[in-house]
């Protein structure tokens, strides 16, 4: 954030149900919900021209969001994330999209257990950030964990819509992928060229699902250079 508000804006918020944002039980924990509340917060923000920067479950809120709003779409930085349009959950997640079962898991979930599992990959995550994920892990956010995936199947349907229209757009995309993220296989690159073909790929070896904080120069050294010529070197911040 800091790097590239050296040249542009830089905007990141926090989604409903996570981090410090508010958890309403009346929210629509989908992932139109969530594009919806992506498009009213940049409405908010003044924001016309957006470059994305997505990981994780946000690929699909983004990609949601960027097939509605084309125009406003410039380009895209994708973080170990999917497509939406293939592939199956992985273990955890198919534990929380079962009744009952989901919400036994989440309440088993304890410190020590969150940190274990957050440093599954091959480098040990920055404590700070772990325990900063854990203590944003509340109550209100295992429920939209729980409701978002149980209402996210996979292959899930719309997704071969957004796919559709980014390929044609074909927007300016880089993929930084960590090689090692014992969550994401790597064949979910190939996956992602589908709605960014011309995209360019950068695999940070050694580096798991999160390689923005366990190799954070490695990251930045890929995608600040890209942003930065997709904003214009030298224009006003």
């Amino acid at each position: 954030m800091g790097r590239v508000g050296e040249f542009g804006r830089a905007v990141a918020f926090d989604m409903p149900g996570f981090g410090q944002a508010d958890k309403p039980a009346g929210f629509d924990y989908t992932v139109e919900g969530y594009a919806t509340f992506v498009a009213g917060a940049l409405d908010q923000l003044g924001v016309e021209r957006v470059h994305l920067v997505l990981h994780d479950f946000s690929g699909a809120f983004g990609m949601c969001w960027a097939a509605q709003h084309p125009d406003a779409l410039q380009s895209a930085v994708l973080f170990n994330t999917g497509t939406w349009a293939h592939g199956r959950w992985h273990r955890m997640a198919r534990l929380w999209r079962r009744p009952v079962v989901g919400e036994l898991v989440m309440a088993a979930v304890n410190r020590p257990g969150w940190r274990r599992a957050m440093n599954a990959g091959p480098r040990p995550l920055p404590p700070a950030f772990v325990d900063r994920m854990y203590d944003d892990f509340d109550r209100g956010t295992r429920r939209a964990v729980l409701k978002l995936y149980r209402a996210t199947p996979l292959p899930y349907p719309p997704a071969s819509r957004w796919v559709a229209r980014l390929a044609d757009l074909d927007r300016p995309a880089l993929i930084i992928w960590g090689a090692d993220d014992p969550f994401l296989g790597t064949r979910r690159v190939e996956d992602l060229k589908e709605p960014f073909p011309s995209a360019g790929v950068t695999m940070l070896d050694g580096s798991g699902h999160f390689p923005y904080a366990d190799n954070p120069e490695g990251a930045a050294e890929a995608a600040v250079p890209f942003l930065r010529s997709r904003r214009g070197a030298g224009t006003p911040a």
